[in-house]
């Protein structure tokens, strides 16, 4: 994105972020927003927002790690500012699918999504232990700790990105 921090970059006039905060809102008891920048504008909108507990932001894996270290729920749902329309079912979806296993991500049909994931809390020590090796593939991660993917191929287009700033023009004329 040039620089610019993602989860402000507008769509239809709304920042990405608030895109996916209002389709989680329903699906979830609580948001909250993890971020390392523009930490400001974030917590303008009354959300907590938690910064990576890690030393030089070693990616996605970190945001998962320090969440969950700084609240306490059992269950949680991640998913990036960067996917503004993930399905209302998303939260039931993933939760009815998961089975036993401590995490559950999107699978589109043709790709996974382990950014968009359910995660059970009790993965906390082994994602410790993996960063602290200084692993950060969040896929090998969630297979090595007992997860799995679950098929959300009807729904492929619900979890198209935004990687660039052409991606988002290219959105703003699908939204």
């Amino acid at each position: 994105m040039r620089g610019k921090d993602k989860g402000l970059q507008l769509l239809n006039g709304k920042p990405l972020w608030q895109h996916v905060a209002q389709r989680l809102a329903a699906q979830t008891d609580r948001l909250v927003i993890s971020a390392n920048r523009s930490l400001e504008a974030y917590a303008a909108s009354g959300l907590a927002v938690y910064q990576d507990i890690l030393d030089n932001f070693p990616g996605p894996l970190a945001g998962i790690l320090s969440v969950m270290k700084q609240s306490d729920s059992e269950w949680y749902l991640f998913c990036p500012c960067d996917t503004p329309f993930i399905p209302d079912t998303l939260a039931q979806r993933l939760w009815e699918n998961s089975g036993e296993a401590p995490a559950a991500w999107v699978h589109d049909g043709e790709r996974d999504h382990p950014a968009v994931a359910l995660v059970h809390r009790r993965i906390i020590p082994m994602l410790e232990s993996y960063l602290a090796q200084g692993e950060r593939r969040v896929m090998v991660f969630l297979r090595q700790c007992g997860g799995h993917s679950v098929d959300f191929s009807d729904l492929k287009s619900a979890f198209i990105n935004v990687n660039t700033l052409d991606d988002l023009q290219h959105m703003q004329e699908k939204a």
